[in-house]
């Protein structure tokens, strides 16, 4: 390979879809930014063969088969686009080789069409300088993952392309500890019926919620993500009721086996205790509010965003080897939330 490519190895997995550029999208690592529609472009352009074959593949109905190895050869990132500037960041750690950020609610991690600027992406680099790695594309340099604009907590970041391919290993692998705080819609139970009967959901020890399902982009709404039967790529969410309040509302501690697009929020809302908040996966039920002060009722009717805090990452510093875990605190917004639903009582 040349200073300018880089070679990925994906192997399908089982009942890969008929067509190659879906067949390898389904088992791109984690971390690998690395889309359908790129992939796509990466074999009509000639950069995709079988590992076992000479020629490359152009045809994006070639078939492969469960356990085929393909390599991918993927140009390396173009130069950043996007401005440095000079916005504050709450900085948790930071080495010559990766940094830890607690990102506010409201604030996109890298620039993207209508957000080009104002990004976490910019900030980093005006912080940064040219220190951050490149392996993540054009427009997401050192972002090895990323949580939702108005999702607070906790983001890791590359400053080397050792460090950036060390992290997306960890995360391919589902070894990275993430903990969330959510607060959800009514209180989710081991004694509920309607929940036991959902495919994919269960209960572990210790009152543990497991739900496993496939995850997709909407047929019809590419902005959100759906639970899918079939097809889409296999999501693994866990969650511990933390406290409940009157059955109205709950504290979870939500953790990820895997690290889907919008993963808490989908799998929440497909159980029907969708997060406070959430405009995209809220479900029709709202808090019940009977019995409240209007200055309470107003913080829970009113919050603005998904309740959903990144409020533990840990994982092994990819140069050193130490095992290191980073915790934040909730921010204000979800402390008043949770002020006000302490408040709340049986009806």
């Amino acid at each position: 390979m040349s200073d300018t490519e880089n070679t990925l190895v994906l192997i399908l997995g089982e009942n890969p879809p008929a067509r190659l550029d879906k067949a390898l999208a389904e088992v791109v690592p984690e971390g690998v930014t690395l889309s359908r529609s790129r992939l796509g472009k990466l074999i009509e352009a000639g950069a995709v063969r079988r590992v076992s074959g000479d020629a490359p593949v152009t045809t994006l109905k070639t078939k492969g088969f469960e356990g085929e190895e393909w390599q991918v050869i993927i140009p390396v990132a173009t130069p950043l686009e996007a401005d440095a500037q000079n916005i504050p960041i709450e900085i948790v750690y930071e080495d010559a080789d990766l940094i830890v950020v607690n990102k506010p609610a409201g604030m996109v991690v890298h620039p993207a069409p209508g957000s080009e600027d104002g990004t976490l992406v910019n900030a980093l680099l005006y912080h940064c300088a040219d220190t951050l790695s490149g392996v993540g594309g054009a427009k997401r340099p050192g972002i090895v993952h990323r949580i939702d604009k108005d999702t607070s907590g906790l983001l890791v970041v590359a400053k080397t392309d050792a460090a950036h391919q060390g992290l997306a290993a960890q995360f391919a692998d589902h070894t990275i500890d993430r903990v969330y705080i959510a607060f959800c819609i009514t209180s989710p139970s081991a004694a509920d019926p309607r929940l036991l009967g959902l495919s994919g959901v269960a209960f572990e020890t210790g009152g543990v919620l497991r739900v496993a399902t496939n995850i997709e982009r909407h047929k019809t709404d590419r902005k959100r993500m759906a639970v899918a039967t079939n097809s889409g790529r296999h999501a693994i969410t866990r969650a511990r009721v933390i406290e409940n309040f009157a059955d109205r509302a709950a504290r979870l501690e939500c953790w990820l086996e895997t690290g889907r697009t919008h993963q808490i929020r989908v799998h929440m809302s497909h159980i029907g205790h969708g997060l406070i908040g959430d405009p995209i996966y809220g479900t029709r039920r709202k808090v019940k509010l009977a019995g409240l002060d209007q200055e309470d009722a107003d913080v829970i009717s009113g919050f603005g965003r998904q309740a959903l805090h990144a409020a533990r990452l840990g994982f092994v510093h990819p140069i050193s080897g130490e095992n290191v875990v980073f915790e934040s605190e909730l921010p204000d917004d979800l402390k008043t939330l949770e002020q006000s639903l302490k408040t709340v009582k049986a009806i």
